[in-house]
């Protein structure tokens, strides 16, 4: 199958019909064997896809923006660009390599608290307008070096419960003051966006944010502002179910405050919904120690060791916090890991475990009390869901050393993408298809 450009920066596996992405990762472990034994990455990438559809059946008037510090890889840019996804950036070099990938500046939302003044100036010579802003010295810095932006208000509002804590954003009660200063300096606010954290488990927090929003449309239509469009954030999960309970919990608000009729548009900022699922880590343990032997244990159904029972191993990986584990030291959760089947005898025993990164630095730990079996030096560990935890190909963004990312999609899902119509062999140009087989 010929590729989409004569010199491709990327590779795509195709994996033939029965191949999986634990096929592919079996591959590269034995290679892996025959080497040096070093980290690597698998990204589907028609995970991409499925998760939009996912998306667009489940949120079918919210347009999702993708936020591209959750992961920068180019691949996860050029894919979301095909299937038609806005981006938020933060800063120059997100805006430029979004840009790069032909996105449209209207399809791009240049976000964060605090912006430099030269990145106020690239937005403004390349035609990005829609700015968020959430304070005074924001606003000033604003009308000084991008006059013509246009302006979402970031609101704060008061979480319904404690893990909820929305601390991003100006109060409820600032937002007025703000847009009459935005009248005086002649720029113009065009709409409203909160924040909910992925962790948030009280959905209703989404009611009372929405609610807030109204309100603040209804001051900027008082003052004359040309109020059409509601960003509501970010805050999924990347599972079905937990998408399902947030748009449950919207839906009567967007119907009652927010109707098509009303002209506005309603996107969202789902990040982790997208990556988490996409990309699968493996990593190689390079050292062992026993920290604690009393006397074996063993797991039956859900019982649990009890300290004096419990033997407890340290493990050293390839990789650590300081590498595709990055999003720990962010706050970001770490999936629990599954052993490599050539690692793992059937009936094995579980024993609280701790993985620590091989740079020796206390911080460099990615899981503690973990249960495992016992291991040994030249075991692997795989990590699914790592999409959004820094795990991601070195980019232009960063100088951090990667492992390497080997890109992978389904021929059922190739052949899906090509029948929605993406014209995927002119929009993702920067790849080269060949086949896989194991």
């Amino acid at each position: 199958m010929k590729g989409f450009t004569d010199e491709p920066n990327y590779t795509i596996e195709l994996l033939e019909a029965g191949t999986t992405i634990e096929d592919v990762i079996d591959n590269h472990i034995y290679e892996q064997a025959l080497a040096e034994k070093n980290a690597f990455v698998v990204a589907d990438l028609g995970a991409l896809m499925r998760q939009h559809v996912l998306w667009q059946s489940g949120m079918p008037q919210v347009r999702p923006f993708y936020p591209v510090r959750c992961n920068s890889s180019p691949a996860v840019i050029e894919v979301l660009a095909a299937l038609g996804v806005g981006f938020v950036c933060a800063n120059k070099a997100e805006a430029a390599l979004v840009l790069n990938h032909d996105v449209t500046p209207d399809n791009i939302i240049w976000s964060g608290a605090c912006k430099q003044l030269a990145h106020l100036k690239y937005a403004a010579k390349n035609g990005i307008g829609y700015l968020v802003c959430d304070n005074e010295t924001e606003l000033c810095k604003i009308a000084r070096a991008h006059p013509s932006a246009k302006l979402l208000l970031q609101v704060s509002t008061e979480p319904h419960a404690e893990e909820a804590s929305m601390s991003l954003g100006c109060s409820l009660k600032s937002c007025r003051h703000l847009m009459e200063m935005a009248k005086e300096l002649g720029v113009q606010v065009v709409g409203v966006t909160f924040q909910v954290p992925v962790p948030c488990k009280d959905h209703q927090a989404y009611t009372h944010a929405l609610s807030d929003a109204r309100c603040v449309f209804d001051m900027g239509e008082e003052l004359g502002f040309h109020m059409n469009i509601l960003d509501v954030g970010g805050g999924f999960s990347g599972s079905e179910t937990q998408l399902k309970q947030v748009h449950a919990a919207m839906k009567p608000l967007l119907e009652a405050y927010f109707p098509p009729m009303s002209g506005v548009s309603v996107i969202a900022e789902p990040g982790t919904f997208y990556v988490s699922p996409a990309f699968t880590l493996a990593v190689n343990i390079i050292g062992k120690e026993l920290v604690a032997r009393d006397r074996q244990g063993q797991l039956e159904g859900t019982e649990k060791f009890t300290p004096n029972d419990a033997p407890e191993f340290l493990y050293y990986m390839s990789d650590g916090v300081y590498g595709s584990f990055m999003g720990k030291l962010l706050g970001g959760s770490i999936p629990h890991p599954s052993v490599h089947k050539t690692s793992m005898a059937p009936e094995e025993l579980l024993f609280c475990s701790s993985l620590l990164g091989p740079s020796c630095d206390p911080l460099d730990q990615v899981l503690e009390g973990c249960l495992l079996p016992e291991l040994e030096v030249g075991d692997w560990l795989v990590f699914s869901g790592m999409g959004a935890l820094g795990c991601a190909e070195p980019t232009s963004l960063d100088d951090i050393d990667r492992p390497p990312v080997y890109y992978t999609i389904a021929t059922a899902d190739w052949y899906d993408m090509q029948e929605a119509g993406l014209p995927l062999d002119s929009t993702m140009k920067n790849f080269s298809l060949v086949q896989y087989g194991i």
